[in-house]
């Protein structure tokens, strides 16, 4: 089954200028073209769906038409291709953390406010307590 842009925009949750951008920059390699209006099947969902996830998770447009550029040339490529999404995963997994770290840090205040709210003052506090209540040492 064939859809319109709009179509495709909608089902992907996203404007049809941002299709068309994508379009524009190559990063579409096999969208087809019935008189001039571009057609979408499932192929190109495959791609609009990676170059989404690539997008979303902080990969600049020039490394993602590289690998667009590799996809096109085939298995001789894999290798490059692999390297790009492990860079990649990587970078999510290093932000991953980052965020966890920073997590421990806003859980540990939640924690603090809440207490300072019970007992009614700051100065009362005991960080003893957290460890013992949540397992966790205070960042």
């Amino acid at each position: 089954m064939a859809y319109t842009i709009s179509e495709a925009a909608r089902l992907m949750s996203v404007s049809p200028s941002t299709i068309r951008y994508y379009d524009k920059e190559g990063l579409l390699p096999e969208v087809k073209r019935q008189n001039g209006i571009r057609m979408f099947d499932e192929v190109d969902f495959g791609w609009l769906r990676l170059l989404m996830c690539l997008k979303k998770t902080g990969m600049p447009i020039k490394r993602i038409k590289e690998y667009v550029e590799l996809s096109k040339k085939g298995d001789a490529t894999l290798l490059e291709r692999y390297e790009l999404i492990r860079a990649q995963r990587q970078f999510v997994q290093d932000q991953i953390e980052q965020l966890e770290y920073y997590m421990e840090e806003l859980d540990f205040k939640d924690w603090y406010y809440r207490k300072a709210l019970e007992i009614g003052s700051e100065k009362a506090i005991d960080y003893n307590e957290y460890e013992q209540e949540t397992g966790h040492k205070k960042p």
